[in-house]
């Protein structure tokens, strides 16, 4: 869900939040989702997205872009900047949530279904992992395939390479910790 129209000091429930004003900041706290955010360098466009692996199924990314098609930005003017969330190597699923997660968020009929040697590479220091059968999601790279299937050129495109799970001074992590505290991000336009 997308809030736009709100008033100021108004609080919106929603996954993405689109500004079309000058000297507008946008909020998303995030944990271990990645926030994401939009920017016509041409109209000043700017747009904040809460963005984790249900997202991604859902196309949040792709609504997005639709709402900017819509305001007759050119895929060439708009910038992307994917900011700190959990990496592949600390955000881990079982075999089931995995594909289905291919099959609606990328279109991919693929199944997970490693071979013990395979496991062994993917987790060789992490017999604890093998152990539960869990299996790696690298969610910045699926919203950078969403992305470039968007036709937004790689070149305006920036992923913080920041997990918020192994960084604990630095950012809160539901999945380390349970906190319900969370990291506040904004953009300005």
């Amino acid at each position: 869900m997308f809030g736009s129209h709100s008033q100021q000091e108004s609080k919106i429930d929603a996954d993405g939040l689109v500004g079309n004003k000058y000297n507008q900041n946008l909020w998303v706290y995030t944990a271990d989702c990645m926030p994401i955010f939009f920017a016509d360098k041409r109209t000043r466009n700017v747009a904040a997205l809460h963005c984790g692996r249900k997202g991604l199924e859902k196309k949040i990314i792709k609504n997005l872009v639709k709402i900017f098609d819509d305001f007759g930005t050119s895929k060439d003017d708009l910038l992307v900047a994917i900011g700190p969330a959990i990496s592949k190597e600390h955000y881990l699923l079982d075999k089931m949530t995995l594909n289905e997660f291919y099959k609606k968020a990328e279109n991919r009929n693929i199944t997970i279904n490693l071979t013990k040697t395979e496991k062994d590479l993917c987790f060789s220091d992490s017999n604890h992992f093998k152990e539960q059968n869990l299996n790696q999601l690298d969610l910045k790279r699926s919203a950078y395939r969403q992305l470039l299937n968007e036709n937004i050129p790689n070149t305006n495109i920036d992923i913080s390479n920041l997990c918020t799970y192994k960084l604990k001074n630095e950012f809160n992590s539901y999945r380390r910790s349970k906190t319900i505290s969370r990291q506040w991000n904004f953009i300005c336009s």
